[in-house]
């Protein structure tokens, strides 16, 4: 008889392809959904201030870059954290290990889909402050007047931004997950672990709001900007 087992293989790359197809969706709609926040958020974090920005105008500038980028955004990201998860260890239940688990797992996650994020905020960002607008003419105008790095401005405050967020974020929802599911005795429902992923999202955003702040300014800026010098 053969002595390896196909199947747990089998199962692992099942549940990165559902990881994949189901974080794609879910960023895609909460991107869309939420969009008008969104905007109203980027106005309100500018150095020019709510009004000048655009104010209540026109809080759809800039979907169609979010809507681009934030499925491949959130398919890196859960697929990165999912598998980082399964390398260290992690159990299915979330009850065997450390909550630094799900940090490094998070933390590897952002980092990956900040390589797609980033561009995509830089353009949306741009034009939900009607600095241009179509999405074309934002693109075309950063590579020609400050190159391809341009639409990586503000990587660094991102990922700085992103990691203290997730690495608050995902443990709590993993702690809150597991808790409840252990009081409530079954397995947690979707709607149910949605209201846990927003309270530990709302958690996270409150604590980093700063660094969002500066994250924001510096994707704004046509110009290098370093931390110190952003107003922030």
């Amino acid at each position: 008889m053969p002595t390896d087992n196909p199947q747990p293989k089998a199962l692992y790359q099942a549940n990165l392809r559902q990881a994949l197809v189901a974080g794609a969706l879910a960023g895609t709609l909460v991107d869309s959904v939420l969009f008008p926040l969104d905007t109203i958020k980027t106005r309100l974090q500018t150095q020019a201030g709510f009004a000048v920005s655009g104010g209540f105008r026109g809080v759809y500038s800039g979907l169609l870059s979010a809507f681009v980028g934030s499925a491949p955004n959130a398919a890196l990201f859960f697929v990165t954290y999912e598998a980082i998860k399964r390398l260290l260890g992690a159990s299915a239940d979330g009850l065997t290990q450390s909550p630094f688990v799900f940090m490094a797992a998070a933390t590897c996650g952002e980092i990956s889909a900040c390589t797609v994020r980033v561009p995509t905020e830089v353009i949306k960002q741009r034009m939900q402050i009607n600095q241009f607008s179509t999405t074309m003419h934002a693109v075309s105008t950063v590579l020609k007047t400050e190159g391809l790095l341009g639409l990586y401005r503000g990587f660094l405050p991102t990922v700085a931004r992103e990691i203290p967020f997730t690495c608050i974020q995902f443990p709590l929802y993993e702690f809150f997950k597991s808790k409840y599911g252990q009081y409530k005795g079954e397995r947690v429902e979707p709607m149910e672990a949605a209201i846990m992923g927003s309270l530990a999202g709302g958690i996270g955003a409150a604590i980093t709001t700063p660094l969002d702040v500066c994250k924001t300014r510096i994707m704004l800026s046509s110009k290098v900007c370093i931390l110190d010098d952003c107003s922030c």
